[in-house]
This record gives C-alpha cells, structure tokens and sequence, in this order.
C-alpha cells in the first residue's frame, strides 16, 4: 500500500500542524507522509503538479481566496470539518510595564480588542511568539501553552479560548458529488436540530 502524502503550513508547533495531527489520527491514518510547507500558493502548485496527494488549510488563512480562486478548476476540495485550534492567550512580556505593541497573525486580529495596540503582522502565532521572544512587540496572541513553557519571560494578559474554525482538504481530482444521505454525522446533525 502506497503512503499518502499530505501537506499543510507548518511549523511543527503551528495550529496547521496541530489540526492535521489530529485529523490524521481519527481517520486512522497516522503513517502518512508530513510536509510542512511555508507558503500555501507554492504548495497548492505542487500539489497540482502531484507532489502531494493532499493539501489541508485552514479557511481563516489569508491567502485561502486567493488559492482557491487561483487554482479552480485545477485543485479540488474532497473534506471539510470543523475543528478547534489551540487554545491561544493574549501573552506580554515580563519586562514590559505598559504594553503598546502586539504581534498577531492576521486571522486572529478580532479575536481580542486590540484597538488600543499597534498591531504588527506575523505570519503565523508561532512566528508571533519567536518575535516576540526576540523584543520585537510588547504582546503577541500566541499558543497559550507557550504562556507555560516561557513563564520565565511571558505572562498571560488574556486567554482567548480555542477558535472554531472551517478547514479544508484539497486534492488534485474532484470527488464525486456526495448528497445529504452520504453524510450519517450531518444527517443526525439536521435531524436533531429539526426536533
């Protein structure tokens, strides 16, 4: 049997890694072949090209739109779920008595009023917490977990929860149309709501 190979964004501590982790698991699939990817436009032309068999993305991601609208026709989505992302926390430096600045992730930016903060960019909460570790920001929405592992340097000003998001898995043929029936999980979902 040939191993399937399934890319998303990585690092290996990034929410994308998290989420594929665990979808790997309930689907009995653990063997497959990992690529962690940095840039999503890249990776979906490699799956095109069929260097993965699988792509996942979280549709919160700045450039979903783009890469859906971009490769149309070419990649396809074949599952979609709902899952939570890591718990993430609204995290300052110690050293700081009045913080101005905060590094987040662009989905994340409503996550917590930040009105009162310049908001910087970073690609990922991951790369957040490496920035603002270095003293790049006073704040950063990162991992709360990260809160934990660096008590010596961060301390938690919010906890903001697990975010619910929509993530999609994209392949390089089409499925054939599935209807209602072919779903038992969203079948009982209507059915229990219609009560």
């Amino acid at each position: 049997m040939t191993m399937i190979r399934i890319a998303t964004l990585g690092p290996a501590d990034s929410n994308h890694a998290f989420v594929l982790s665990r979808y790997l698991v309930q689907r009995g699939l653990q063997d497959s072949e990992v690529t962690l990817i940095d840039d999503f436009p890249q990776a979906f032309a490699d799956l095109e090209k069929g260097h993965y068999d699988y792509l996942l993305q979280v549709s919160a991601h700045f450039s979903h739109g783009d890469c859906v609208g971009h490769f149309m026709h070419r990649v396809f989505p074949v599952d979609t779920f709902i899952a939570a992302s890591r718990p993430l926390a609204l995290a300052v430096r110690r050293d700081v008595e009045q913080p101005t600045s905060v590094l987040r992730q662009p989905a994340t930016r409503f996550y917590t009023d930040l009105s009162q903060w310049q908001e910087i960019d970073a690609s990922t909460t991951v790369e957040a917490l490496e920035r603002l570790r270095a003293g790049q920001a006073d704040a950063a929405i990162v991992a709360e977990d990260a809160v934990e592992r660096f008590a010596d340097e961060l301390t938690c000003l919010r906890r903001l929860g697990a975010a619910l998001d929509t993530w999609v898995l994209y392949a390089s043929r089409p499925l054939s149309c599935l209807s209602l029936h072919d779903n038992p999980a969203l079948q009982e979902h209507f059915n229990t709501v219609r009560r």
